[in-house]
């Protein structure tokens, strides 16, 4: 059964599930993972699995299955995690994704290899929660132990402390440390990592992602201390996303002989991860992970995960931080490559400032006010009007008013 009470909180298509979702199909999954033929499910509660605004790229639901074996009466907390079948947007969007598949080789091939290699060198850090079914046929379907029961859960309502950036980015380091190694030892574990968001059609000429541009341009032109960026940003309106694009696909079209290249997260924003009391946190939703440069999560994680605080230098601290922890990890890795240097890093951000400037002009103004529980997710998606209003709001018009001059500092607007 399906529970309905505070529907407002979920996603409209996570408050009833599908009628194969029932406890033959998860006794199926629960007698096959326990090597227990005789496992009966007796009982099977599902409810929406998150919040809205945590995630669009899926439908997920939580259950505690009751069951009974030759031993006795057990239950376990679940995820299911499966594409949308009510006719809509969020069907269309994702039909010919590699969403699924991605996700599934992340969990069954490059996370469990990246954890062996660290094991390998002392280090006992946990990279994914385990993955105890997945399918592609004839459903798209993963399901996964639920880690509230365990202690953890996603940060809506407060800002992330300094504390819990650092364990991200220490975490995040390491990760893209093996993934380093892997690289370069065994390519051919990696060669299907290939799909990040560029590589979605339809996400990619949505007017949620083309429209961005022309609202912000709006934007400047309304703000009297920012109309003199307009110039800088209507030269580039034509072939921004293009250009765009040639950085996160960069490893696979125009591979740099000094760049640093890694499996990346590809979607590395806050509710896509979940903390512990303890300090530990686990990263989740691994969709769009592919082979990129080094600087995408990096990037991306400066407007989609830290606060403003953290903006004002660009993440400086924080990403000086997570190098630290990579050179380190690579070290005791006994990574066999040219090693990365702090300042090759801070070359190719700088080098890729056009994601950049397609976050600050359409990710991040749809960020912040979700953030802010000022709008939801899908009516920005859905609805032109909401988009616009994102623009507008005080919070991101200040944050705009201290990034662009740090740009300027930076010398980003002088080729655009």
């Amino acid at each position: 059964m399906t529970d309905k009470t505070g529907t407002e909180e979920f996603n409209a298509d996570e408050l009833e599930a599908p009628a194969w979702l029932n406890a033959q199909f998860i006794g199926d999954v629960l007698s096959s993972y326990e090597k227990c033929p005789e496992l009966r499910v007796t009982a099977l509660q599902i409810t929406p699995a998150s919040a809205q605004g945590d995630h669009y790229a899926s439908v997920m639901f939580r259950t505690t299955a009751e069951y009974t074996t030759s031993k006795g009466k057990f239950s376990k907390p679940l995820i299911i995690k499966t594409m949308p079948e009510q006719e809509g947007h969020k069907k269309d969007m994702l039909a010919e994704s590699h969403l699924f598949s991605t996700e599934i080789g992340a969990y069954t091939k490059a996370l469990p290899e990246f954890e062996r290699i660290l094991r390998e060198a002392g280090d006992d850090t946990k990279l994914y929660v385990p993955c105890i079914y997945h399918s592609l046929e004839p459903r798209q379907v993963m399901i996964f132990e639920d880690l509230v029961p365990q202690g953890y859960s996603v940060i809506r309502n407060r800002p992330i402390k300094e504390e819990e950036l650092k364990k991200v980015f220490s975490k995040l380091a390491k990760w893209h440390a093996a993934s380093m190694k892997v690289m370069n030892e065994q390519p051919e574990l990696m060669e299907d990592f290939k799909y990040g968001l560029v590589e979605m059609p339809a996400l990619m000429s949505d007017p949620m992602v083309t429209g961005g541009m022309a609202s912000f341009v709006k934007m400047l032109d309304k703000i009297p201390e920012l109309t003199k960026y307009k110039p800088f940003f209507e030269k580039i309106r034509e072939d921004y996303l293009q250009r765009m694009a040639d950085v996160l696909q960069e490893y696979r079209k125009n591979y740099q002989s000094d760049g640093y290249y890694v499996m990346c997260h590809g979607d590395f924003h806050l509710r896509n991860m979940m903390f512990k009391d303890n300090g530990d946190v686990m990263f989740v939703d691994f969709q769009v992970c592919n082979l990129c440069p080094i600087t995408i999560d990096l990037i991306y994680s400066v407007y989609m995960l830290m606060e403003a605080e953290q903006r004002l230098d660009l993440g400086k601290d924080l990403i000086n931080y997570y190098f630290s922890v990579l050179e380190d990890t690579l070290k005791k890795l006994d990574y066999q490559a040219e090693m990365p240097t702090q300042s090759g890093l801070w070359k190719q951000i700088h080098r890729h400032k056009y994601y950049d400037i397609f976050l600050i002009s359409t990710f991040l103004p749809m960020m912040l006010p979700i953030k802010a529980n000022k709008v939801k997710m899908n009516d920005i998606i859905l609805d032109p009007i909401t988009r616009d209003k994102c623009y507008t709001f005080d919070f991101y018009v200040d944050e705009i008013k201290r990034l662009l001059p740090k740009y300027e500092e930076l010398g980003y607007f002088k080729d655009l």
